[in-house]
């Protein structure tokens, strides 16, 4: 077990470590074929896709402090996540799981646009929407534009009650 955990430590020092190397010197992966082209999001079916953006996504979760989408592993899980729901569109949980991507990597409007397609959301999923209405409201009333700023509230609320969203509400 020590053996394993140390081995997963060591390739995800590597991992983060490669944030710095040159685009042009990236490593041979598991995704590359044998003649060099790499296999992209494209040449994926859908579930692999889903499978691929979950993985880089835990592998992301350990090797980066702040989630943002110009980082390395969490460009590849959104982009397999993007990809695996264009595929399958009626899939909800691949909308779901792009949904929950793009807010963890702070991209508040594809976030809420992904939210508000959904529909139906369930408990967790208004929490994680209503805090991309929160952060597009708050950007949209510092850059004074109050009315977008009041229907990212609206829309906010609508999904979950938040103190940012009440606090920016009364700056209205």
């Amino acid at each position: 077990m020590k053996k394993t955990l140390m081995l997963t430590a060591f390739a995800l020092a590597g991992l983060a470590a490669a944030q710095t190397a040159p685009a042009t010197t990236a490593p041979m992966t598991s995704t590359t074929t044998m003649t060099g082209d790499a296999m992209t999001p494209a040449t994926l079916s859908a579930s692999d896709n889903f499978a691929r953006a979950q993985e880089y996504a835990v592998q992301a979760d350990v090797a980066y402090p702040v989630p943002f989408y110009d980082r390395t592993l969490w460009k590849a899980a959104v982009d397999h996540s993007y990809f695996a729901a264009a595929q399958d569109t009626g899939n909800r949980d691949y909308n779901a799981y792009l949904a929950q991507l793009y807010t963890k990597t702070q991209w508040w409007i594809n976030a809420y646009n992904a939210w508000n397609r959904l529909g139906d959301l369930n408990d967790t999923e208004k929490q994680w929407a209503s805090l991309s209405a929160a952060k597009l409201a708050y950007i949209a009333l510092q850059r004074g534009d109050r009315t977008a700023a009041r229907m990212y509230v609206d829309k906010g609320m609508s999904w979950a009650d938040s103190a940012s969203l009440q606090a920016i509400r009364s700056r209205l």
